[in-house]
């Protein structure tokens, strides 16, 4: 298996940063520089996103297998939407192979089920499906918005996160389609309190792709995770709200 790509930058405790479906890494650009400063950044490309070929991963252990490969020893780990859901999988079920864990804007599992209602509806996943089928780069045009969507300069951010979308190869379909079916299928509400490890959970309240509810479930159910709620920000803290998402990430190293 060909490994990830990753861009490294500073110097100091190791930091990966796992980005969210239909990105790559670079959506964390607006932070990097603040945080070199503090830290090792280490930006995953997930599979058959960004530079990171698919080849290998067929299914999402195959993924969070892939992105273990890419975690120095105690590293910090902060997870973005999908990215997030990579992160709780291997803080539950791999102890101390992280240090902390930050996750942003994300959930134990993105749609709607019987008895969790702070999720996505299935029938609104399977109109992306759909329209990835027929065009792609519209689809992912469309969903760069639903990110920004509520959040203050809510087209300036989405114009901003579109152009950096385009400086890596996007995504194929095959990959997109295995990232929706992901997030479709994978359920981890009960890895939540295996969490062995310090964890911030950040999310805005405006959000419109994973509601604030699902952190504030994650907050309450992982043992000792801290709870950063910004107020009037969508699925983008990292981009809206820089400042006050890298003290947040901080805390992790009270």
């Amino acid at each position: 298996m060909t490994g990830l790509h990753v861009d490294i930058d500073g110097h100091g405790q190791d930091l990966v940063l796992l980005h969210g479906w239909g990105f790559h890494s670079g959506a964390w650009e607006a932070v990097v520089p603040r945080l070199a400063q503090r830290y090792r950044v280490h930006r995953v490309d997930l599979p058959g996103h960004g530079h990171s070929p698919p080849d290998g991963v067929a299914t999402f252990e195959d993924a969070v297998q892939a992105v273990c490969r890419c975690i120095p020893a105690a590293a910090r780990v902060a997870g973005w939407s999908l990215g997030g859901l990579i992160a709780q999988r291997i803080a539950a079920r791999r102890a101390g192979a992280i240090a902390g864990m930050a996750l942003v804007s994300t959930t134990p599992c993105f749609i709607e089920r019987a008895g969790w209602s702070c999720a996505m509806r299935a029938a609104t996943l399977e109109g992306f499906a759909i329209d990835l089928e027929r065009d792609a780069a519209t689809t992912l045009d469309r969903f760069v918005r639903l990110n920004a969507l509520h959040g203050p300069h809510a087209r300036q951010n989405a114009k901003t996160v579109a152009l950096r979308l385009r400086e890596r190869p996007l995504p194929g379909r095959a990959a997109l389609r295995q990232g929706l079916e992901w997030l479709r299928e994978v359920d981890l509400r009960e890895d939540a309190a295996r969490v062995g490890t310090r964890c911030v959970v950040v999310h805005g309240t405006r959000d419109a792709i994973t509601p604030v509810a699902a952190g504030r479930w994650l907050a309450r159910s992982i043992p000792g995770a801290r709870l950063v709620e910004l107020e009037d920000a969508g699925h983008l803290p990292f981009v809206s709200h820089a400042d006050r998402f890298v003290e947040a990430l901080e805390l992790l190293d009270d």
